[in-house]
This record gives structure tokens, sequence and C-alpha cells, in this order.
């Protein structure tokens, strides 16, 4: 089948996606056609094909996993090529062609005690303590700059029921494939503070 990842005649994967680094580059097309068994370009023609530019990234990703049976890692990477190539606005792109990505979790506490729980917790995923804080009862927040020109915003909004919402933005980012690591980075680090509640 099209997309298929191919095998050697010894039965082993041949092509297995290049290991993530923290911030990974953009796929060459040698290792794209190596690991899909097609060109960007004959990716490409096949998504025009399909009228994708009409197509959320979501659903562009999830057509070449179902139809073409492409590897997740491998969609995202074609849908990331494909959406520059057609200048089409990319998950998360701000105004000046950067990135940002927004988690939040719904946290029972009082807001400041829930802005040191973060600043806490953050600390090993930031470096250090926040370049700016805010400590306004209803709506602290605390800010970073981070050694790879990246930037981190916390804000914490009270909600009901002695909970608050908790949002996480980490925005600057240079590289739309630093959009899924730096997500699920997020989310990991909020599913932590929850279950330190629990």
């Amino acid at each position: 089948m099209p997309g298929r990842r191919r095998r050697p005649s010894d039965g082993t994967p041949s092509d297995r996606p290049p290991e993530r680094s923290a911030a990974p580059q953009r796929i060459s097309d040698a290792r794209l056609g190596s690991g899909t068994g097609r060109s960007a370009l004959e990716w490409f023609a096949i998504l025009d094909g399909v009228s994708a530019t009409r197509l959320s990234h979501e659903q562009i990703a999830r057509l070449l996993v179902d139809r073409f049976e492409v590897a997740s890692w491998w969609a995202q990477g074609i849908t990331v090529r494909y959406e520059q190539e057609r200048g089409m606005p990319l998950p998360g792109q701000q105004a000046d062609g950067s990135f940002a990505v927004s988690v939040d979790r719904s946290l029972r506490g009082g807001p400041l005690d829930l802005l040191d729980l973060v600043v806490d917790r953050l600390t090993g995923y930031t470096g250090g303590a926040p370049t700016a804080t805010s400590r306004s009862a209803t709506r602290p927040t605390a800010e970073w700059g981070l050694s790879n020109g990246d930037t981190l915003v916390v804000r914490v909004v009270p909600a009901s029921d002695g909970k608050c919402s908790v949002t996480l933005t980490q925005g600057h980012l240079r590289l739309p494939e630093r959009v899924q690591p730096v997500r699920e980075a997020l989310t990991r680090a909020v599913e932590v503070m929850g279950d330190r509640q629990n």
C-alpha cells in the first residue's frame, strides 16, 4: 500500500523516523522519501488532488494516516511541509511568523497558591525563576525568557468551586516542527501539577 514503511529482505524496518530532539529540524527530502516511499513533490500532488488546502492541519494529517497508511510521525512532517509549501497558516502561527502553544488545566486552590505551585514545578523546565511576575490576587502571572529564545507565560484565573484555570503559553517558537513536542511537554507539566494535588 502507498505510504507504508518498506522493509528490507530480513523483515526489519529500514526507515524508522529520526529520533526527536528538543528542537527537531525540517525533514529532508531524502529522509521523507525513504520513510514514506514517496517524495515531497509526490505527496504535495496527492494532497492537491484532494483539495487539502481547504482542510485543517489535523484533517490533513488524519487523511494521510487513514487513507494512505502513513505513520503518524511522518504524516505530521508531510503536513507541515505541505502547509509551508502552499503558504497555509500553520497551527499556532502568530502574525510575526513564529508559533505559540497553549495548554490549560483546572486546578483546585487559590490563585496565588497555584501560581507559586506552577512556578515551583516549572523550575526544571525553564531553568530558573521567572523574569517577571504579577501577584494580582485575581489574575496572577509569571513570565520567563527561555535560553532558546522562547517565552513562557503562566496565567491563573479564578473559576468556580474553589478552582482556577491555569494556562501555560510558550511562544516565539521559530520552527513549526517544535509545536507538537512543546505541546506534549507542557501537557505533561500540567498533568503532574494535577497529580500532585490528588
